[in-house]
């Protein structure tokens, strides 16, 4: 049963790569070129890949949209806001300040997360 139960979970993570590097480890996608952690919000299925994303101060948010219909990214109190993104469309922020920040789609307000940014 357990070996069965470890298959699964393998299997899981093969299929959803995008999100369980975000959730499980909160590991960056890459280094920017000034040496920064940049990381990989994916929009799919009307969902972002990671809901609720840690970071250090410094870091570079990327939200690369992957589905066929438009999406934006913005920030309850505006701190950052996107343009509508197309397909393979992507906008960047990067977060200089520790704080919580939520965010959302306009166009589809059902589609949230937060990003919560930590002092070093």
């Amino acid at each position: 049963m357990k070996k069965v139960l470890l298959t699964a979970i393998a299997l899981l993570f093969a299929a959803f790569p995008a999100y369980t590097a975000l959730q499980a480890g909160g590991k960056p996608a890459a280094v920017g070129a000034k040496g920064e952690k940049v990381f990989t919000i994916t929009i799919k299925d009307f969902m972002f890949s990671s809901s609720d994303l840690h970071v250090p101060v410094g870091s570079k948010v990327t939200w690369l949209n992957q589905d066929e219909e438009p999406h934006t990214v913005v920030e309850i109190n505006r701190a950052f806001s996107s343009t509508a993104l197309d397909t393979d469309e992507k906008f960047t922020y990067q977060f200089k300040r520790a704080g919580k920040y939520k965010f959302f789609c306009t166009l589809h307000p059902r589609m949230t997360g937060t990003i919560t940014v930590e002092a070093r």
